[in-house]
Formats: C-alpha cells, structure tokens, sequence
C-alpha cells in the first residue's frame, strides 16, 4: 500500500489516489481535524482527527467506493483554514 501525503500549509489542492492508495495529513502544530461531506466521503470514516505532530492515515478507499471527486475541509484548533480534494481513480 502506498502512501500520498498531504503537508498543511505546503499541500496541494488536488491530490489523485487509486484503490489502494492512502492519504496522509500531517501538521506539526494545533490539533488537525479533517471532515469529508458524511453522505460523499471514500474512506471508512469521514472525520479525522489528531494532536500537533501525529500523523492522520486515511487508509485505502472502502471498498464499492466510485471513481470521482471528493472535497473534504481542513481546520487546525476548530477553525477551518483551508479545503481540499482527493480524486479517486479507478485501477
């Protein structure tokens, strides 16, 4: 499985992934939290949360997830800062 990292604050907007791609976001201050729409989200969850430092793995796409686009917004400490999407590419 490989891994397609996210850096807050020197991210890209857009980030391609496959089916057994996963993201990582990553920042080294204030606690991130990363919310995809609940009814449009690729990924078993669709909130993520964690403190200044750690790491936040998506893991791969669930499984019957379409190919498409799918926004999700970043907040450090509650407020959002920025907003991002991940394409989800067929195999």
């Amino acid at each position: 499985m490989t891994e397609k990292p996210v850096f807050i604050g020197v991210m890209p907007e857009t980030i391609a992934i496959g089916p057994k791609d996963q993201v990582v976001w990553y920042a080294s201050s204030g606690n991130l939290k990363i919310e995809f729409d609940p009814n449009r989200c690729p990924f078993a969850s669709n909130v993520y949360q964690a403190p200044p430092g750690m790491r936040l793995l998506s893991g791969t796409p669930r499984p019957g997830a379409k190919p498409g686009s799918y926004k999700y917004r970043i907040a450090i400490e509650d407020a959002v800062i920025a907003r991002g999407e991940v394409i989800l590419r067929e195999s």
